[in-house]
Order: structure tokens, then C-alpha cells, then sequence
């Protein structure tokens, strides 16, 4: 192979509008963190409005309300107009939002409307402000991609390029309201970007950074939830990481089949979907009645959770709530998000354990499974550990923390097809493939795997210019796409420095490729010594 030849070929396909597209992600990183900014704001105003009537941007939970018996009709009463807001508006306001997002990038070339950007925080903060047992952060990870594509279509972009600022919305929203860029990053790659490539990591790693800096002065600085720092641990507490892990897989497991159940129940209801809400606020409201702490986001919840101080039947009574009132909300077809309730259910689970667990630190096992509850439900294990850590500022339980979220992700990829996030999507007759592997096309070239001239009968003489041809130093995936868009069942190879054909290659040559890698995979057999 020439030197030349050899030089074309690099680790990654990046050109330089990456740089392009990667100063356009920092303008959506700040419409990110503004777009978090208002979402707050909104959620506090209606809490105060609703709950304790009176416009206030303090955010106090609805937990401390007194309303009474006439607390149950604030979550009805919200969820009635989320309702009409779906059915008038933009139906595409209902669900958690991360789905509602892969769904646009797979199947909708990453459009999405103007309309939806401005509807989903409005529904959203409703649905929240009025008791919905939901976090922010799924809303605000629609909505910051909605900006992202509404901007993105005001210039001549591809789709693959109009995808990363759509994420860059998405990862700019995440990362300003809960100070955690290299989580939002993240969670880009993990959920969102199906893809692992510097033209569209960069950009969404500019975008996150520009929220993650703008968080300051809009909703101040330093980590969200921060902790008294605990000791590494020791290894019978990694063995207790890993059992903590697999119980958060079983839950994740559960809650994801519990969530879908109540969606079908409410399919088979003679009524429009449109009134759906409004059962799930029936069901908010009761169950706010019991467990007030388990109206709302949360975030008082969670710190408590840290601190330690929710543990055995406190922890056993929030966690027992918080599932069914979250379950049957968003089963119902509002609008609101996952991370939050999942943090508080694994943060209960862990404190329970914690009584069983050598120590007895609640907030320890808290956190430890929160995470792994987050990992094993989203099926984004490194994502959790970070946003655990960037949470927290809590640093050496790096090596706890990536136990248990590995043990979760283990058991409900072998329990589960789906996650609670693909499962809609499938719903929708989408298949999402969440494993990223390197396509073996681009590991070979075509001298490789071509008929030689003498195997196939190629005259030994220049080509003729008109035909589409391939070269032996080419990639197979260079090649394949050339035969596609020709629509030619096979193409001359060519030498570079005087055009004779030296082979030829077709799609048997590239079909031996697929069928080597079948075997790799699958035909077990002993390794012959070397």
C-alpha cells in the first residue's frame, strides 16, 4: 500500500464543520440553560399558586401544604388541563420526554416544533407544580431538544447535524439544572446520539459545558445535593454494593413492568385519553393524603435520603407511595419525568437495606442504590455513576457505585428487552438497538476480500471512466455504499496509478465478511495453541 493511500485513512471521520456545528451547540447550550432557568421558576410558581395560594419562587414543597381533604382536587384539577393541552395543543407533550426525543432523532428526521418547545415545560411545570410525583429533568431534556431542533432548521443542516444540536438542547438542560455536564454528556451518548463520533460528541460536550457554566449565576453554584464525604469502601462493602446492585435490577425490573401496566389498564378505558390525567390525579391526590412527602420532585426528599434520615418504615411508606402515584401518573399520559422518583425509590430501597447492611449508614445505601436504580432502569450504568458523583462531590465511592450499576445494568438487560425509555418507543413499532459496535466494513478493505483478476475473468486493461469503480485500498464500507447508490451488483477494482483492473468485488465478497463476524460471535469452539 502507498504511503498516500495509507495517509487517507483515519481513526475518525471528522471534518472541520465539526467546529461549525460545534459554535452553533454553544448558542443551544445557553437556550438550554435558560430554558432549565424558566422550567424552575414555573414549577416553584405553580407550586406556590396551587398548594399554598400565593405567587412565591422560594420552592417549597408541596409536602408542607394544609389544604386537607381539598388537597386531592389539586392534582385532578391539574391534570385536567395538562389533558386539554395534549388533545388541543400537541399530543406529543405526553410521556416522560426521553422517549418522545428518540423517537424524533430515529424516525423524525430530528424535527420537532416550535410548538412543542413552548407546551411541554408549560405542561410539564403543571403536571409537577400541582403534586405530580415526577422530576424535572425529562421535561426540560424534551424541551431543550425541541429548542435545539427549532434552531437547528433555520439553516442548512443534515440531519445528522440537526441531531447533535438537538441533543446539545438536550444535554444543556440537564447539565445547568443539576450542575452535571459530564453526566449530561453522558447520557447523550448512552441514550440519545446512537452514535460515538467526535462531530457529534464535541459539539454536545460544548453545549453541556455552556449550561453547566451559565447554571451559576441563574441557579447558583456548587453540587445540588452535597454530602459529608464517606470513606472508600472496604471490600465486604463492595460485597454489599453488588447485592445493593442486583436488588435495584429486580426493582428496576418491577417498576418498568408496573409503569406499562397501568398505561395498558388505562388503554382500555371507554373514555378519551384526554381524561386520563385526571384518574392519575385522583390517584396523586389520595395518595397525597398518605405520604405527602411523595407529591412534587422531591429534591427535599432526596437530601433527607443523603442525610440519612428516612429508614425503615418512613423509607418502606415513601417507597410504597412514590411507586403506585408515580406508576399510575404516568401511565395516565401527562407529562412529566423519570430521574427523580427513581432516585427517591432506590434511595428508599438502599435506606432499608441499610439496616440489614454491616454500618447502618442509610445515606451511604441511599445514594449507592439510587444510582443503581438509575443505571439499571435507564440502562445507562456509567451515566449514573457520574450524575451520582456530580451530584454529591462524593468521589470515593467511585468504586461502590460502579458495582452496584453495573450489577443492575446486568440484570435487566438479561431480564428485561427493553428499558422503560424503549419500551414506548416499541410501542410506537420502533426497534432501538443500544449497543454500539464498529462495522466491520470499515475495518477492511477491499483487496481483502476482491476476486482477483484471474478468479474473475477481468480483462487485464484500463477501465472504462463511465462505470463506477473501487480501489484495493479502499474501505469495504466505501465501497458497499458506492454499489448502493449506483444500484451496481458489483464494481471493477481499480489500481490508482494506472487504472487496470486487478479485481473484482460484489456482494458475495461482502457478505464472507458479515457471515466471519456470525461466527465470532456465535460458533464456540477450543483455541488451537499458538
Amino acid at each position: 500500500m502507498t504511503s498516500a493511500a495509507h495517509d487517507r485513512l483515519g481513526d475518525f471521520t471528522a471534518s472541520p464543520r465539526m467546529l461549525l456545528i460545534a459554535a452553533l451547540a454553544a448558542i443551544v447550550g445557553a437556550i438550554g440553560a435558560g430554558v432549565a432557568w424558566v422550567l424552575v421558576r414555573l414549577i416553584d410558581a405553580i407550586t406556590a399558586l396551587a398548594w399554598f395560594h400565593h405567587l412565591s419562587a422560594a420552592g417549597t414543597p408541596p409536602s408542607r401544604n394544609t389544604l386537607g381533604l381539598a388537597g386531592v382536587l389539586v392534582p385532578v384539577a391539574g391534570a385536567l388541563v395538562i389533558g386539554l393541552i395534549a388533545r388541543f395543543g400537541s399530543e406529543k407533550i405526553r410521556g416522560h420526554g426521553i422517549p418522545e426525543a428518540m423517537e424524533a432523532i430515529l424516525i423524525g428526521r430530528s424535527r420537532l416544533s416550535a410548538k412543542v418547545a413552548v407546551l411541554k415545560p408549560l405542561s410539564s411545570a403543571l403536571a409537577i407544580g400541582t403534586g405530580g410525583p415526577f422530576g424535572a429533568e425529562g421535561p426540560i431534556i424534551m424541551t431543550g431538544a425541541a429548542f435545539g431542533s427549532v434552531f437547528a432548521q433555520a439553516f442548512h443542516l443534515s440531519d445528522s447535524e440537526r441531531k447533535t444540536l438537538l441533543v446539545a438542547g438536550a444535554a444543556a438542560g440537564m447539565a445547568a439544572i443539576f450542575a452535571a455536564p459530564m453526566a449530561s454528556v453522558l447520557l447523550a451518548v448512552e441514550l440519545l446520539l446512537f452514535e460515538w463520533k467526535p462531530r457529534s460528541f464535541v459539539p454536545v460536550a460544548v453545549a453541556a459545558t455552556v449550561g453547566a457554566v451559565l447554571r451559576v449565576p441563574l441557579l447558583g453554584a456548587g453540587v445540588v445535593f452535597p454530602v459529608v464525604p464517606h470513606a472508600a469502601l472496604a471490600a465486604g462493602g463492595l460485597a454489599a454494593g453488588l447485592a445493593v446492585g442486583v436488588v435495584a435490577g429486580f426493582a428496576s425490573a418491577a417498576l418498568t413492568k408496573l409503569c406499562y401496566f397501568c398505561e395498558d389498564s388505562f388503554a382500555t378505558l371507554p373514555i378519551h385519553w384526554m381524561w386520563w390525567p385526571a384518574i392519575g390525579g385522583v390517584v396523586v391526590g389520595v395518595g397525597g393524603l398518605f405520604a405527602p412527602r411523595a407529591l412534587g420532585v422531591g429534591y427535599d426528599v432526596i437530601r433527607d435520603l443523603f442525610a440519612g434520615n428516612l429508614v425503615a418504615g418512613a423509607a418502606a411508606g415513601l417507597l410504597l407511595a412514590k411507586a403506585v402515584m408515580w406508576a399510575v401518573a404516568l401511565g395516565s399520559g401527562t407529562s412529566g419525568g423519570v430521574l427523580a422518583p427513581l432516585l427517591i425509590m432506590g434511595g428508599a430501597i438502599g435506606a432499608i437495606e441499610s439496616s440489614v447492611i454491616p454500618g447502618h449508614d442509610a445515606g451511604l445505601w441511599a445514594m449507592i442504590s439510587m444510582a443503581a436504580m438509575m443505571g439499571g432502569t435507564m440502562r445507562s450504568p456509567l451515566t449514573a455513576v457520574v450524575f451520582l458523583l456530580e451530584l454529591t462531590g462524593d468521589i470515593k465511592l467511585l468504586p461502590g457505585l460502579l458495582i452496584a450499576c453495573v450489577a443492575a445494568h446486568a440484570v435487566t438487560v438479561l431480564v428485561m428487552r427493553r428499558s422503560i425509555l424503549t419500551e414506548k418507543v416499541a410501542r410506537r413499532g420502533h426497534h432501538v438497538l443500544r449497543e454500539y459496535v464498529v462495522n466491520p466494513l470499515a475495518q477492511f478493505r477491499v483487496e481483502d476480500v476482491m476476486h482477483a483478476v484471474g478468479e474473475a475473468a477481468a480483462p487485464d486493461e484500463p477501465a472504462i471512466p463511465q462505470p463506477a469503480v473501487t480501489y484495493p485500498d479502499e474501505l469495504l464500507d466505501e465501497a458497499m455504499t458506492r454499489m448502493i447508490l449506483t444500484g451496481a451488483k458489483e464494481l471493477p477494482v481499480v489500481a490508482r496509478a494506472d487504472a487496470t483492473v486487478v479485481g473484482i468485488i460484489d456482494a458475495e465478497a461482502i457478505a464472507r465478511i458479515w457471515r466471519e463476524l456470525h461466527d465470532e460471535e456465535h460458533v464456540r469452539a477450543k483455541g488451537a495453541a499458538a
